[in-house]
């Protein structure tokens, strides 16, 4: 139900908190009865089984491609998926290995493509900067292994925003305000930009890649070519 709110949020451009309060302008209530019989008419199939393991994905995916032609497969997330019995009793790693194997020749026997999220380990926030390397995922050995891509999803401005000044002893106000100052400015700089980082691609490049994010509709789109987030970090015109 949630996941199913986020996704009329977006497709209404409406946010979500909006919705789910019921405060509502005659025209968004149109355009979210429009963006919902938009989504009725989907082939988007919503399975929220607790702990699924391989084999009954497997046997789900299946059924949909049978019947509905499945074009995509998204596990939200990796380490939500179960594994057998017998990998489960030799460890975590084990277990997710033989998961992130079964995706793989899932994708490979329907010939859909399989994008799993993955958790990232807490040491990324260590960092500084804290962008996340292949090292950061969570049971990361197999994960990277079977994976043709891995991107990384990294929003400087989400870590900045816990970064604001506070008074330091024996700091007067002139030198908090330039501080706070230089940290809003910078803030501003970064303000709905994101980065797909793309740590890995089997048969092609890897690279960072500028986004435009916008967080009341989870939205990502291109970033303006004119944006300073592009000198300040890419160096391009």
């Amino acid at each position: 139900e949630q996941l199913a709110s986020r996704i009329l949020s977006e497709q209404a451009e409406i946010g979500s908190d909006r919705i789910r309060k019921g405060l509502l302008e005659n025209d968004e209530f149109t355009k979210l009865v429009s963006a919902s019989t938009t989504l009725h008419n989907i082939p988007l199939f919503i399975d929220d089984t607790p702990a699924l393991t391989v084999s009954a994905l497997r046997t789900r995916a299946r059924r949909l491609k049978r019947r509905h032609n499945l074009g995509l497969i998204v596990i939200d997330y990796l380490q939500l998926v179960s594994g057998s019995s017998t990998s489960r009793s030799d460890g975590r790693v084990q277990e997710v290995s033989e998961i992130t194997r079964g995706l793989k020749t899932l994708a490979k026997e329907l010939e859909v493509p399989v994008l799993a999220l993955s958790q990232l380990s807490r040491t990324v926030e260590q960092r500084d900067p804290p962008r996340p390397q292949l090292a950061d995922l969570r049971e990361s050995g197999s994960i990277e292994q079977d994976a043709d891509v891995v991107m990384f999803i990294y929003r400087e401005e989400y870590y900045m925003e816990r970064k604001k000044p506070s008074r330091r002893a024996d700091e007067d106000d002139g030198k908090l305000v330039e501080r706070l100052e230089r940290w809003e400015g910078a803030l501003q700089d970064i303000h709905q930009v994101a980065e797909v980082i793309v740590a890995k691609q089997r048969h092609g490049p890897i690279g960072n890649v500028p986004m435009h994010f916008n967080g009341a509709f989870t939205r990502f789109g291109n970033l303006s070519k004119d944006h300073p987030y592009r000198q300040r970090f890419h160096g391009e015109d």
